[in-house]
């Protein structure tokens, strides 16, 4: 199984198990406040499903080998969305997920390995890996602002954290705030669990993970990896935070929250 075929089953599974809960909902349900700051339940099924046609446009468009649409097609599918009812948006969701998902599926052993896409934020276009995992890591995190609306102690999937540790492109330089530091420099020492990795996190301008490990640390840092995801995504609040999250010296949770505030 290739890098690009393992990230597409797992968002197989995300859908289908995302897409039997929002099935049951009601509308009660639909308005519930989620995971994500200012969002109910059906804006975080509205982001996905317009994030899935815009993904999916540009997969479209590589395939093809056509230019992407532009940013005015981006703004009309925002637009739409936004002006559903929640129940639109939530069965809207399930149609274009499955729709992004099965366009994945479609595409044989040699497009997966030498398509190209281009993201458009991005300095160059990337394989269907890279774009898989972008979507992935949309998916799983906006998952949880839906599953948290009805279980406090939810968590992002065990198969999608372990496809998102330490993927690429490395985005921390981008999410993390280093003004939040005021000026202050540290080394963390990190620990994750399910799956395990070791690595630095280096509070600075700009925030980055290494994997060459300095001598000494200025705090360490042990949580399971879903949590270190939620962390960087600015998802680890208090209420949220597993109790085998363990922190010491430099590596204090106020402050990192603070680097990490999400986006």
């Amino acid at each position: 199984m290739s890098n690009a075929d393992a990230v597409i089953a797992v968002l197989r599974t995300g859908h289908d198990s995302l897409a039997e809960s929002v099935s049951g909902f009601g509308d009660d349900d639909l308005a519930r406040p989620s995971g994500a700051a200012e969002w109910d339940v059906s804006q975080v099924l509205s982001h996905l499903g317009s994030g899935a046609e815009i993904f999916g446009a540009r997969l479209r468009a590589a395939v093809d080998d056509t230019e992407y649409p532009g940013p005015d097609l981006n703004q009309n599918i925002w637009d739409k969305w936004n002006a559903m009812s929640r129940r639109e948006r939530a069965d809207g969701f399930i149609k274009a997920d499955e729709t992004l998902v099965a366009l994945y599926e479609s595409l044989d052993a040699a497009t997966r390995d030498k398509l190209r896409i281009d993201m458009g934020f991005l300095p160059e276009p990337v394989d269907v890996a890279t774009s898989a995992r972008l979507r992935l890591s949309e998916f799983a995190l906006h998952s949880w602002d839906v599953a948290v609306a009805f279980d406090e102690h939810a968590t992002v999937s065990s198969d999608a954290a372990a496809a998102l540790l330490h993927a690429k492109p490395d985005m921390l330089a981008w999410v993390g705030r280093a003004d939040a530091l005021e000026g202050r420099t540290s080394v963390i020492h990190v620990t994750t669990s399910d799956p395990g990795s070791v690595f630095e996190l280096r509070l600075q301008a700009p925030v980055s993970v290494e994997f060459d490990l300095s001598e000494k640390s200025d705090g360490t840092l042990r949580l399971p990896t879903e949590a270190w995801l939620r962390l960087v995504a600015g998802r680890l609040t208090e209420r949220h935070t597993p109790d085998s999250v363990t922190a010491t010296g430099a590596a204090d949770l106020g402050l990192l929250r603070r680097v990490f505030p999400g986006y």
